[in-house]
C-alpha cells in the first residue's frame, strides 16, 4: 500500500490465527461447522485472498449476515446488499470484508460499496462481485439467493475517515472496472459529509470529489445512475468522468455528456494535482502501478496517494 494508516480496534491476523478467534466471533453453531481450518487452507498453486491479505490489518469482530436483496448490476457483475444485526460491525468508506460461505472452501475478499451510514442506519452493507471462476464469485452468482446466510469480517488498509477537526481535503478518485467498489464508498461517504455539513453544519468540511471510472463499455460502468445522482445532488462538489475503451453501441443521451471514449489519461488526472489533494486509484495493477508512479513523478506526496489492487 502507498498509504497505510492504522485504525484502533483492528488486530493483524495470519491465516492460522483465524480459528484460534473462534470464540470471539458472533456466529451460529451451523455457520461455524463451515469454518473450519479446512476452509481457509487452500491449495498454494495460486495465491488466495486470505493468502495474499495476511498481514493486512483486520477488525476482530466476526458476524454473520443475511442477503436481502441481490441485482443484476452488468452482464458480468451481481449485486447484493446484506443485513449486518451485529452493532459491533462497523467499517471504514473504502474497506473490504472476509467473507466466508458455508461449504465453500475458499474465502473470498469483496470491497463494501456502500457508506458507512447506511450501515449506521439500516443495518445494511453493499457488495457488488464479478463473474469469475473463483468459487465464491461463482456462489454469488449461481447460488446465492434471498436469505443465505455468510460470514464478514473487515479488513484492510485503503479508506477515507476524515475527522471533524481535519484540514479540509479534496479527492480525486480514479476506478477501473470492478475497483470502482471501495471508491463509490468512499464517493457515498463524501456525500453524506456533504449532507451533515448542510443539514447541521457541523462534521468534517470536506472539497471537491472528481471522479475518473473507466470501463470496457457503458453496460460495464457501475452504479451509473448512484453517481450520477450524486452529481446532480451536488453539482458544484462532485463531478465525474466516466471512459469506456471498447463502446460498439450508441451511447445514451443521458450519459453522453460524462462519457469520454479511450482510457483515462495522464494529462486530465496531472489536472487536478494540488496540495489539498488526496489521490485514490483502485483497478488492475498495471492502472494502479501506472498512476501511483506518474503521480509521484508529478511531486505528489507519497502519503496523499492511496492505492488498492485487485486481482
Amino acid at each position: 500500500m502507498a498509504h497505510v494508516v492504522l485504525i484502533p480496534g483492528l488486530t493483524r491476523s495470519t491465516v492460522g490465527a483465524i480459528c484460534t478467534q473462534a470464540a470471539s466471533w458472533r456466529l451460529t453453531a451451523s455457520t461455524w461447522r463451515h469454518l473450519t481450518l479446512t476452509s481457509m487452507m487452500k491449495s498454494r498453486r495460486k495465491a488466495d485472498h486470505l493468502e495474499r491479505t495476511a498481514s493486512v490489518l483486520r477488525r476482530e469482530v466476526m458476524a454473520t449476515a443475511k442477503v436481502c436483496e441481490i441485482a443484476q448490476e452488468s452482464p458480468s457483475v451481481k449485486s447484493l446488499r446484506l443485513h449486518v444485526a451485529d452493532k459491533d460491525f462497523s467499517f471504514k468508506a473504502g474497506q473490504w470484508v472476509d467473507f466466508f460461505i458455508p461449504g465453500v472452501s475458499v474465502v473470498g475478499g469483496f470491497s463494501i460499496c456502500s457508506s458507512p451510514q447506511l450501515l449506521e442506519r439500516e443495518r445494511i452493507i453493499e457488495l457488488a462481485v464479478k463473474y469469475t471462476d473463483h468459487p465464491p464469485a461463482i456462489w454469488v452468482h449461481k447460488k446465492c439467493t434471498l436469505d443465505s446466510e455468510v460470514a464478514l469480517r473487515v479488513g484492510g488498509e485503503f479508506f477515507f475517515d476524515p475527522q471533524p477537526t481535519d484540514a479540509p481535503r479534496n479527492l480525486v478518485l480514479i476506478a477501473g472496472g470492478v475497483g470502482i467498489n471501495p471508491l463509490l464508498s468512499i464517493l457515498r461517504h463524501s456525500a453524506d459529509l456533504h449532507r451533515d455539513q448542510a443539514d447541521r453544519g457541523r462534521g468534517y468540511d470536506i472539497g471537491a470529489i472528481k471522479l475518473f471510472y473507466s470501463a470496457k463499455n457503458t453496460s460495464e460502468l457501475l452504479f451509473k445512475k448512484n453517481i450520477l445522482d450524486l452529481v446532480n445532488e451536488f453539482p458544484e462538489k462532485i463531478t465525474c468522468s466516466l471512459h469506456v475503451t471498447k463502446q460498439t453501441t450508441q451511447i445514451s443521451a443521458e450519459l453522453k455528456p460524462f462519457i469520454t471514449e479511450g482510457r483515462i489519461t495522464e494529462k486530465e488526472i496531472r489536472h487536478h494535482i494540488s496540495a489539498e489533494t488526496l489521490f485514490y486509484i483502485c483497478g488492475p495493477p498495471p492502472m494502479t502501478d501506472f498512476f501511483s508512479k506518474q503521480l509521484e513523478s508529478s511531486h505528489v506526496p507519497k502519503e496523499h496517494i492511496c492505492f488498492e489492487k485487485w486481482w
